[in-house]
């Protein structure tokens, strides 16, 4: 600690060219926990729900399927329960598209038993099911549009066009746990099927069936099983696991991943060189400094490790602005055009303390990288030839 004035002296030397650089280090730490964050909320969401499966119809996921097919699905050996779901496109303003948000009609208690994500007290639970006008909320939706139980609201679907909107009353806020149940979206409304079967005069049907099966190894047997029951009708099924069907609707059918580390890569590799690039110019400038520290006594190895030191607390510079930056446009990018529409359709995100402190590791790494060769001159150049080329 007592070489930090000393190192701190150099960073502010040249203001300029240290504030570039730790703003290139910080932009690629940004992209790496804005990417990494977006992948690993988006893997949460698929990868709950390993004993769940989602039947729809096999010409595409806007078809319904009758409400009839629920009992029959219910009688395929292995599966535990069934729970009609449907998107409802409910909005609070028809005339702003951009009112609308995640909301679903459910079969409210199959559903909630096979979502134990959705955490709902006892008296919350019974609230909802004795109300066929109530619905729940996540935290989240709760305060983006400051709700609470006991409110009502006004929705109008673009999907199921009644004439007139569905009236509503908050029963309860659900919890999440992101711990036991990683990427559970708090940012949904759930409202009876029922409900949406009166207003329409069940001529809504039901566009996916959620089955809970017993034993995950037979989510494979169990899907052909139930397509076999509708095979040759006028409405066939498709069924899959939750994940793939979650991987359908969204961005991640395709090698999204693998596209998005790799632009992360790209970055950091540009990044670094940059980092080392500046580094090196920084200590070029200081050949009569660094001849004249060893002609005081300073050791070949102390001067590497303040040269190391150097590039370490740039790449912290670096990396906590990248780390601030990244945690604010997760916060807005919900609000922007375009890609909010993308990003409401997956479950919230927020920078997860492992990637955030990956993120701090990579930034310092950074650094010491970029100053490994300036320090490595600095420890094997001798004093005279330094002082020559002053």
């Amino acid at each position: 600690m007592k070489w930090m004035p000393f190192i701190l002296k150099h960073l502010r030397r040249n203001w300029i060219r240290t504030g570039s650089t730790a703003a290139a280090i910080a932009v690629c730490i940004f992209l790496f926990c804005t990417l990494q964050t977006f992948v690993a909320s988006l893997h949460g969401a698929l990868t709950q729900g390993v004993v769940r499966l989602v039947t729809r119809n096999s010409v595409s996921r806007f078809v319904s399927l009758p409400n009839a097919y629920e009992e029959r699905i219910g009688t395929v050996p292995g599966v535990e329960r069934v729970a009609a779901a449907n998107y409802f496109g409910g909005m609070r303003d028809v005339n702003n598209p951009d009112s609308e948000f995640t909301n679903f009609a459910i079969e409210a208690e199959s559903f909630l038993a096979m979502y134990p994500e959705y955490m709902l007290t006892d008296a919350e639970e019974k609230a909802f099911l004795g109300d066929q006008h109530g619905c729940i909320i996540g935290r989240a939706l709760a305060e983006q549009f400051h709700w609470k139980a006991g409110d009502t609201l006004q929705l109008t679907s673009n999907i199921y066009r009644t004439g007139k909107p569905f009236d509503f009353v908050i029963s309860a806020i659900y919890q999440t746990d992101q711990v036991r149940y990683p990427g559970t979206d708090d940012a949904i409304l759930f409202f009876h099927h029922k409900y949406l079967d009166e207003a329409t005069g069940r001529r809504a049907g039901v566009r996916t069936f959620y089955v809970e099966i017993a034993d995950a190894r037979q989510a494979g047997v169990i899907s052909h099983a139930i397509d076999d029951l509708f095979e040759n009708s006028e409405a066939e099924t498709h069924t899959e696991t939750e994940a793939q069907y979650s991987a359908n609707v969204g961005v991640l059918s395709g090698n999204l991943v693998f596209l998005l580390n790799g632009i992360g890569l790209a970055v950091m590799f540009c990044i670094l060189l940059v980092t080392a690039n500046t580094m090196s110019m920084a200590v070029r400038e200081r050949h009569t400094e660094i001849g004249v520290l060893k002609t005081l006594g300073f050791s070949g190895r102390l001067v590497l490790w303040l040269v190391l030191a150097e590039g370490a607390l740039l790449g912290v510079f670096g990396a906590a602005m990248g780390l601030l930056l990244g945690r604010f446009l997760i916060g807005i990018l919900p609000d922007l055009p375009v890609v909010g529409d993308l990003v409401r359709l997956f479950p919230r995100m927020n920078v997860p303390p492992a990637i955030a402190a990956a993120g701090m590791i990579i930034g310092m790494s950074l650094g010491l990288v970029a100053g490994l060769f300036p320090s490595v001159f600095a420890y094997r150049t001798r004093i005279t030839e330094l002082l020559r080329r002053a």
